[in-house]
């Protein structure tokens, strides 16, 4: 039973990782940006993107990463899926936040915030 759920935590692992990569190539984040976002120095972030490292489950950072895709699903669906969309509402001030959700999402606290304002609109939209 242990092996079990270590081999589940493995495979979440992985595939955390990878659609973080993903976000990131959508996205247009460096490896030092993902990083900030992660908590996660560049090069570590270089090897996950390559799929030679993924993120610890027990870590901050599995969390800020469930966090990251939290945020890319709610901003997928009010942007139409549309990933030029995204960005540009990531890189524009917004004045309910009173900053660039790009900036803030550098925080956990912001981050969160990030999401919990997204998750908002889409409630209501």
């Amino acid at each position: 039973m242990a092996n079990r759920t270590a081999d589940a935590q493995r495979f979440e692992a992985q595939v955390l990782s990878k659609a973080l990569a993903r976000i990131a190539h959508l996205w247009g984040f460096s490896n030092a940006k993902l990083g900030a976002v992660l908590g996660l120095s560049p090069a570590t972030v270089s090897r996950m993107r390559s799929g030679w490292a993924v993120l610890d489950p027990a870590s901050k950072s599995f969390e800020a990463g469930q966090s990251l895709l939290r945020l890319f699903r709610g901003l997928d669906v009010l942007m139409g899926s549309d990933d030029g969309a995204s960005r540009r509402w990531l890189a524009t001030r917004n004045v309910d936040l009173d900053a660039r959700p790009l900036d803030l999402i550098e925080t956990f606290r912001g981050l969160i915030a990030v999401c919990d304002y997204v998750d908002a609109h889409r409630v209501h939209a």
